[in-house]
């Protein structure tokens, strides 16, 4: 099983990328004034201080509660390099990232897996000293309640909860980002996926300042670059949050329009409860459904590389109504 594969090996020119689960829509002008004045700064060396306290503020916590990442991906690299747990476990199917890193890092990592259909919480081992899960979950979008989340930390843990997509949820309902003071727990959060800055490499982590600090021993100097570190600041504006909410919305709104349109379409089975920006679906022959929706100029995302899910599993990015009402359309000529 590959778990360095993600969906932008997938994407192929000339085709519509619903692999990918990046937000589409046009840069706000703020955000691109943000990146313009990064790039006309780039002569010092990055300073994360005002980056790290605009993150601090937006969330409620103090600024030695906040390590700004290049990407959430280094998040997972920097804890699987500070911690030495004796048995690490991986909540299944998720972004496979986190296990990846800590393999990397020499540890030998257990999963806990989800159980179609719901892809509930498992049960995770007592003896488990470090717990990884997302929230949503991606690829299945499930998103857990807080208190079932939070409940998994308890002394003697690390619980990292992946909160990338956490955004595309109106409200954040379920997020523990502004929950300080529980020992263990780490939220690690990305600015990738909402405002389109996949190339940008810009994400951060939330925990204890001791936790903190003992990640930030492993982070090289000046990993965030100024243009990130601009685009954070201006992500965590009173003005970007609102346009997060009213984004979520029509997020929400898509991908119930999506999930009623596959409903008609013979064969094709949409996982239940997603709370993101993607959905995971179900077919008798994964890979024949998703050489048929390239050959009608779709890329979607292959689920074997998930652990728990096999070949018949396909992930989709929720695309805009009229991309949906295509895509469907395909799917139903022939």
């Amino acid at each position: 099983m590959d778990l360095r594969h993600h969906g932008d090996r997938e994407a192929r020119p000339g085709l519509v990328d619903l692999a990918v689960n990046v937000r589409t829509a046009p840069q706000p002008a703020w955000l691109a004034d943000a990146l313009a004045a990064g790039f006309a700064d780039l002569r010092g060396y990055p300073d994360p201080a005002q980056a790290t306290a605009a993150i601090a503020a937006r969330h409620g916590r103090e600024p030695a509660e906040v390590l700004v990442t290049c990407g959430a991906a280094e998040a997972f690299v920097l804890i699987a390099r500070a911690f030495t747990p004796h048995r690490p476990v991986a909540v299944h199917p998720s972004f496979t990232e986190p296990e990846a890193a800590l393999t990397a890092a020499g540890h030998l990592v257990g999963r806990a897996i989800a159980a179609a259909p719901g892809f509930l919480l498992p049960d995770v081992d007592d003896e488990a000293d470090l717990v990884v899960l997302g929230n949503p979950t991606n690829p299945t979008g499930v998103l857990h309640p807080r208190q079932a989340v939070r409940d998994l930390a308890r002394p003697g843990r690390t619980l990292v909860v992946d909160e990338a997509f956490m955004d595309f949820v109106p409200g954040e309902t379920e997020s523990l980002a502004g929950i300080a003071g529980v020992p263990g727990l780490l939220v690690v959060r990305s600015l990738t996926k909402m405002w389109g800055l996949a190339g940008l490499r810009i994400g951060y982590v939330l925990a204890e300042p001791a936790v903190i600090e003992r990640l930030r021993d492993q982070q090289p100097l000046w990993a965030v670059s100024t243009p990130a570190l601009h685009a954070a600041v201006a992500c965590m504006s009173g003005e970007a949050v609102a346009e997060a909410t009213v984004a979520a919305r029509e997020t929400t709104a898509a991908r119930e329009h999506l999930t009623s349109l596959l409903g008609t379409v013979p064969g094709v089975g949409v996982s239940p409860g997603a709370s993101a920006n993607f959905l995971l679906l179900h077919t008798a022959d994964g890979v024949g459904f998703r050489d048929l929706l390239r050959g009608r100029g779709f890329a979607a995302r292959r689920g074997d590389t998930f652990p728990g899910l096999g070949p018949d599993w396909t992930r989709v990015t929720v695309p805009p109504r009229s991309v949906a009402d295509r895509l469907v359309a395909a799917l139903k000529t022939g």
